[in-house]
């Protein structure tokens, strides 16, 4: 039978012990990147075009490594020697609107350095185990009790270095961390199935549409091929009770997905404000990007559209939306006074390539396959992350044991 005790976390397996992050670990530096962006713009030349090593920074890991990389010289390189990645480090933002976020270093096949505003850190044992107890409830917690400032928050380095943390005997972290990774193994494969997907319907797409066009093809523009429905002021029609909501999708959840934190909206509004896994969402404001919606369901906010057709298949309408989103970005740009946006105008004047409904069928017989798989894989990584993050708070407090 197990022994239990009573502790700030609250019961914890007995034979566990309470250490500190100052005792487990090996720090590698404190404040990667030599301190500063001042430093930086001093003797590092990003470029954009591969150079030496990979500058990693903190969007590159909320673009899933999907982004442009920024590269630097072997001489920045150098200067960079703290922060040097090898792959499999834990990285914690320490300064802005990530402060407190926890990642795993990717491992890449070139050399690698890490951006500013971060510390850097390995732990005795090894990372897995402590990276996801960092990920975890209690970890984020305890992370967000060390974190100051409300205009630009920090993070607290010297009351990081003290705080506490259940460790459970290795073999146990082993097991624990093993079942963790192995379903975020399979969340990363799927994700990557989707990349090359994503880069299988654009190659076609170009082939068909940019390189080998019909001459006898009409153009349209894109508002004729499919209806953009803009969203909701969803602060309009809160919840009514408890049961009876569902999460607000803004421009924040497009990009990193339903948040605990997030808003939440009444189920009673008309139905084609809700957005289902697999629906195509375009945010025509700020932070321009198209979509295929891989969450949960939810409602949609203001400043995105939906977008649907009943005449066109739906990776006819995504693949001409996405094209048209570099003239977009740049008309938003133009337009960014307060916030970058477009206007319905911007979709009168955006023209795409009809071809015939022969032709169209043709297509469609390749291409829906493939976004077929990349919804499915949506609906299966949402099942895989929600199996991860039910497991997570059990096995850190040794609710769920696992056999070693």
């Amino acid at each position: 039978m197990n022994k239990w005790r009573e502790t700030d976390f609250g019961k914890i397996p007995s034979h566990w012990e309470i250490s500190n992050i100052k005792e487990e670990t090996i720090f590698v530096t404190d404040y990667v990147a030599n301190g500063s962006f001042a430093a930086l713009a001093e003797n590092v030349n990003y470029k954009s075009t591969p150079d030496f090593a990979v500058l990693i920074r903190l969007t590159d890991f909320n673009n899933n490594f999907q982004g442009e990389f920024v590269y630097v010289d072997e001489h920045a390189y150098n200067f960079l020697n703290k922060s040097r990645l090898l792959g499999g480090e834990i990285i914690i933002s320490n300064v802005g609107a990530y402060a407190g976020t926890v990642f795993f270093a990717p491992k890449l096949n070139r050399p690698m350095t890490l951006g500013p505003n971060a510390v850097l850190l390995n732990f005795k044992n090894g990372n897995e185990f402590y990276y996801y107890w960092l990920k975890s409830p209690a970890g984020k917690f305890s992370l967000e009790g060390i974190i100051s400032g409300s205009a630009q928050p920090k993070f607290n380095k010297t009351s990081f270095r003290v705080m506490e943390i259940p460790v459970p005997p290795l073999h146990e972290q082993v097991a624990i961390a093993s079942v963790l990774s192995c379903l975020d193994s399979k969340i990363d494969l799927l994700h990557r199935q989707n990349n090359t997907l994503e880069q299988m319907a654009k190659t076609l797409f170009r082939h068909w549409f940019l390189e080998n066009p019909n001459p006898d093809w009409e153009e349209k523009p894109l508002s004729s091929i499919a209806t953009f429905l803009n969203g909701l002021a969803c602060q309009k029609y809160p919840p009514k009770n408890y049961m009876d909501k569902l999460p607000v999708l803004k421009i924040k959840e497009l990009r990193n997905g339903i948040a605990e934190d997030c808003d939440w909206c009444t189920t009673e509004v008309d139905e084609k404000y809700i957005v289902e896994n697999g629906d195509v969402i375009f945010s025509w404001s700020a932070s321009l990007m198209v979509k295929i919606w891989d969450g949960k369901t939810c409602i949609l906010n203001q400043h995105l559209f939906k977008v649907t057709s009943d005449e066109f298949p739906k990776w006819f309408y995504y693949l001409w939306s996405k094209y048209h989103l570099d003239q977009f970005k740049a008309i938003a740009s133009a337009h960014a006074t307060t916030m970058g946006h477009i206007k319905r105008g911007d979709l009168d004047e955006a023209m795409v390539l009809v071809p015939s409904n022969e032709e169209l069928d043709s297509f469609t017989e390749i291409m829906k396959p493939i976004i077929d798989k990349i919804t499915l894989n949506n609906k299966q990584i949402s099942k895989l992350e929600a199996m991860r993050d039910t497991l997570l708070p059990k096995l850190m407090s040794g609710e769920v044991r696992i056999k070693s």
